[in-house]
């Protein structure tokens, strides 16, 4: 079993006067040794944030794929794929649940992401008390290096149970792996992210890395955001509250109820605004964003690239995020119709909102659901053609299974640059308010405070122009919605309903073209290849699958 045989490299260089400076003396080293002083370890911290980046990334694989990203959110409520011709590979097993075997590519890559994630987190861990620097500073390195490894632990207890819990780097294969039970997982991720807590600083404080980056970094509030799931997640929900109480109350966030930003003087909403490249940070803005995974244009100098290979995941390809190309349709391919800013540059609409969203889900009212936020019309673009100017109707001649279809705009983005949608750049808002106050509300509703979370609720729905709920609205099926309203396109749906384990019902007269669905598919399959590899020990299988 591979878990993540991955080193960093510090890039250190010691220069000196004395006269024995010609003596050879390696400095700089892609061993985990080379990690001895702030730079190195700041330059560490960096390569996580680049590991973890990757999950956003992934682009193809030996079966020519890029529907990594559609896999969590296809086969739920919320998506589905509508032109079976042009289905990905590895979105097929989650919509035909029959399909999910454990040589799934999707378990497979989640699995080696994470244990990657981990492993270089465990470096950092296994090497700052020895490193040259104080202890303020160590404490903070520590901290960084423990919120990435409860995220990555968290991401695999959600969606595997228990596994096996590493704590100390690895240098090579590791073939004696035995499932941890899942509370000593969860106890590691609540301890971690209990330390993460008490040493980051607040989010005004956080300084960019050697990357420039700031915003990615991790500050206080993320690890409270990520508690309250995990207290939800294993049956504390008086201390989930009291983690999204602890965001709310900070003062260091609000959400966003006016205009800003870089179209507050054209038409739109608010909530449309947060999802404009260009606002979606707090420099630029956005107040409601705790976490933002940061990217920058290809036209800009170490910005986005094109495809290229990683060491850490042979025989994979990444590129930019695929956000746009999974949500964003092939309009450009309906006659009269050209790739556009204004329509969220090219896409290829891997999935489809499903009618329970576009016909049950919200409000006339809501702004979530606004022009802005959900494009329902097209217009002919094309200067040239016959139409130009008229709405595109459905009908014969047009193809509404992949160009002229609704899709949320939250992953509009368009470089003139690379007007092909080759290279992408938007930022990814990974955690943010509106969220908080989700989390909190499940968490009074779990302790039977109906009122206290009708209340949480309305918040948001204030917020939305959506009508105010009372006390006897309030059930869990009323919270998947409006985290279905508020998170569309930005929650790991398939996550969500597997940690409520609610994933079988919420799928009854709203998912779409779902078959072989069972309740062993609230978690996935252990890879079959960690099975094989893992020759010095026993990996236990999820039940149900062979």
């Amino acid at each position: 079993m591979k878990l993540g045989a991955v080193l960093l490299a510090a890039l250190v260089t010691i220069t000196s006067c004395k006269k024995d400076f010609l003596n050879e003396q390696v400095e700089s080293s892609y061993t985990p040794e080379a990690l001895k002083d702030s730079l190195s370890f700041e330059s560490a911290l960096a390569g996580i944030q680049i590991q973890y980046g990757l999950w956003h990334t992934l682009q193809q694989d030996n079966v020519t794929s890029q529907g990594f990203l559609a896999a969590w959110q296809v086969g739920t409520d919320v998506a589905y794929n509508k032109s079976v011709a042009d289905i990905d590979p590895y979105m097929v097993p989650y919509i035909n649940y029959e399909k999910l075997t454990p040589a799934d590519p999707v378990a497979l890559f989640t699995w080696k992401w994470a244990y990657n994630v981990i492993n270089n987190c465990n470096i950092v861990l296994a090497q700052v008390d020895n490193a040259r620097m104080g202890g303020a500073n160590k404490a903070s390195i520590k901290a960084e290096a423990s919120f990435f490894r409860a995220y990555a632990y968290n991401t695999l207890a959600t969606l595997f149970g228990g596994v096996p819990l590493l704590t100390q780097p690895v240098s090579g294969p590791k073939t004696d792996g035995v499932r941890a039970p899942l509370a000593e997982v969860n106890s590691l991720i609540l301890s971690d992210l209990a330390f993460a807590k008490a040493n980051l600083p607040a989010i005004g404080q956080v300084k960019s890395n050697p990357a420039g980056r700031m915003y990615a970094r991790p500050n206080k509030a993320m690890p409270s955001q990520l508690l309250a799931e995990v207290y939800l997640r294993t049956g504390e929900p008086a201390k989930a509250e009291q983690e999204a109480d602890a965001v709310i109350g900070s003062g260091d966030f609000s959400l966003t109820t006016g205009r800003y930003g870089i179209k507050a003087s054209q038409p739109g909403d608010p909530f449309s605004d947060m999802f404009h490249y260009g606002n979606q940070r707090r420099s630029q803005g956005n107040r409601e964003a705790i976490w933002v995974h940061e990217m920058e244009s290809s036209s800009v100098v170490n910005g986005g690239t094109g495809p290229t290979s990683s060491a850490l995941f042979p025989g994979y390809i990444f590129g930019a995020p695929q956000h746009r190309r999974v949500w964003v349709p092939r309009y450009y391919n309906q006659r009269g119709m050209v790739i556009a800013d204004t329509l969220g540059g090219r896409g290829i609409a891997r999935m489809a909102l499903t009618p329970f969203v576009l016909n049950n889900l919200y409000e006339p009212t809501d702004m979530r659901n606004s022009q802005y936020n959900i494009r329902r019309k097209f217009y002919y673009n094309d200067p040239s053609g016959a139409n130009y100017g008229k709405e595109v109707v459905p009908g014969p001649g047009i193809d509404t299974n992949t160009a002229i279809l609704p899709y949320t705009t939250k992953w509009n983005s368009y470089d003139p640059t690379a007007p092909l949608g080759g290279g992408g750049f938007k930022d990814v808002i990974v955690m943010r308010l509106g969220e908080t106050y989700l989390l909190k509300a499940e968490a009074q509703f779990k302790q039977g405070k109906l009122p206290e979370a009708a209340a949480t609720l309305n918040v948001l729905r204030a917020r939305a122009n959506a009508a105010p709920i009372s006390a006897t609205q309030v059930t869990m099926d009323f919270i998947l919605d409006e985290r279905a309203r508020e998170l569309l396109a930005e929650e790991n749906r398939r996550m969500t309903l597997i940690r409520t384990g609610t994933l079988l019902n919420r799928v009854v007269g709203r998912g779409m073209k779902i078959t072989g669905l069972e309740s062993k598919h609230l978690l996935l399959p252990v890879p079959l290849t960690e099975i094989q590899l893992n020759k010095d020990a026993v990996l236990d299988q999820n039940p149900g699958y062979n």
